[in-house]
């Protein structure tokens, strides 16, 4: 690593800028997600990827640390302990994460980490202004940073500049919540396009701006706020299908499923695979294979529900809770229904590697994605492109759940009716092969023309080079 500015006298002009909380720097940071979608067009553009360094200090630095990966740029930076603890753990995600996933109630509002927030958004603003040219297509990603487009058009940025939202955006009146929210609000219109995932998302993002700032929607589907105009664009985020199918056969997945059918013998698996998140409906989900057990004791022996959750964000408050509230539940569940020769709930609170998950999602006869809010939610889509053809399990889904726009031909269950989740998890163990097919069918082919590839391609030509952009 050096501290000397980025070298593109070499590059070809209308680059790719990528910018995120947390960028793919590192060759084992590229298997899924957000690198599988970037990483092809920052190769082809000789691109840049700007975010934050993973490490936290003592003290706060300027300083920005360059690396090159098969000729793409990442411009990293550290965040003091300050910036970190204000920035990320108290306003991104104890204001705007529980606000965004209508939690409200969790939301700790405190004037300094606003401070720290807005600081952190400048320091990355500052970055992107100073690296990028006026031909390149700055994309920002994610709720870490409402306000870094508008920071950039004060710094003098006049290029195409998009923000992707990977999280719901709430209704209006929950985003109000927010004491800052008119400035965060505004600091959206920056943007030459706002990516959402849902249609439900669109509007209520429309309705926001509609009643807050008075924004009209024009003939060509953009809306004016003020002097600017901004498209909103609903913009679904898929998965790499090719390697989830190769996944799910690799060594790897087989050594896993290997393992597991040890423990599972003749029983059927029913998976979850979550994030420890109180957005992810764990609770309720574990509250509704109880309710299973107790509605139908004829599936006593039989299945497994195997729910691996690893931790996340493990010092803030709510998240020790909900650990604690697991590993109740599940010792309680276990206790009224076990048997000597039958544990129902296995429940493991760690993370496995991506090829692993993939086997046992191939392993699975029923996947349970449950969440109580959440912007897509990719594990719905990932469990679909493991499955094997001749024999596939059933997605038993949210209704809160990005994904359930999409995946119809899922069984969609209200996640706070325990009921609704025991009988959908009935009727997916009895469901009839041919009956499995067709619904596996149909989802695949959704998947497959709605990948990462094409949600890329659809946000990149929504403001193509050449176009007009309105300044701030």
């Amino acid at each position: 690593m050096t501290s000397a500015k980025a070298d593109t006298s070499a590059e070809p002009s209308g680059r790719l800028v990528a910018i995120s909380n947390r960028t793919a720097a590192g060759s084992e940071s590229k298997a899924g997600g957000l690198a599988v979608a970037l990483w092809d067009t920052l190769v082809e553009t000789k691109g840049l990827w700007i975010g934050w360094s993973g490490r936290v200090l003592d003290f706060e630095t300027a300083r920005v640390n360059y690396v090159e990966e098969e000729g793409v740029q990442f411009a990293l930076s550290d965040l003091s302990r300050r910036q970190y603890d204000g920035f990320y753990l108290a306003y991104a995600n104890s204001v705007l994460w529980p606000v965004m996933h209508n939690r409200i109630d969790l939301a700790v509002f405190e004037a300094d980490t606003y401070r720290n927030y807005r600081s952190v958004n400048e320091k990355f603003a500052r970055i992107a202004v100073q690296e990028a040219r006026q031909e390149d297509f700055v994309w920002v990603h994610d709720y870490h940073f409402f306000l870094l487009g508008r920071m950039m058009r004060q710094r003098g940025w006049q290029g195409r500049l998009g923000w992707f939202l990977h999280i719901p955006f709430p209704a209006p009146d929950a985003f109000r919540a927010i004491p800052q929210h008119r400035e965060l609000g505004e600091a959206m219109c920056a943007y030459d396009v706002v990516g959402v995932q849902t249609g439900k998302d669109l509007y209520n993002l429309a309705r926001y701006l509609e009643e807050e700032f008075g924004a009209e929607e024009l003939p060509d589907g953009r809306f004016k706020v003020g002097e600017r105009t901004v498209r909103l664009l609903h913009c679904p985020i898929g998965i790499d299908v090719d390697a989830f199918v190769e996944a799910s056969t690799c060594d790897e997945a087989r050594l896993a499923a290997s393992k597991l059918n040890k423990f599972l013998g003749n029983r059927q698996l029913v998976l979850g695979v979550d994030r420890m998140d109180y957005s992810k409906g764990l609770i309720q989900r574990f509250e509704g294979m109880a309710d299973l057990f107790d509605r139908h004791p004829d599936v006593h022996g039989h299945i497994s529900f195997t729910q691996i959750a690893p931790p996340s964000r493990s010092v803030v408050e709510e998240y020790q809770q909900l650990r604690q509230q697991l590993d109740e539940l599940s010792g309680r569940i276990n206790g009224d229904y076990g048997d000597l020769d039958w544990i129902p709930i296995r429940y493991l609170a760690r993370g496995y590697d991506r090829d692993q998950i993939a086997g046992l999602y191939r392993q699975a006869k029923v996947c349970l994605v449950t969440p109580l809010q959440d912007g897509m939610n990719l594990v719905a889509k990932e469990f679909v492109a493991a499955q094997d053809p001749e024999d596939p399990g059933v997605l038993v889904l949210s209704q809160f759940a990005g994904a359930a726009e999409q995946m119809l031909e899922a069984l969609i269950v209200n996640p706070y009716d325990a009921s609704a989740i025991a009988e959908a998890v009935y009727r997916a163990i009895h469901m009839p092969l041919d009956e499995r097919q067709a619904r596996w069918r149909a989802l695949m082919d959704g998947i497959q023309s709605q990948d990462l590839i094409w949600w890329r391609e659809r946000f990149l030509n929504a403001v193509p080079a050449g176009s007009e952009v309105s300044a701030a």
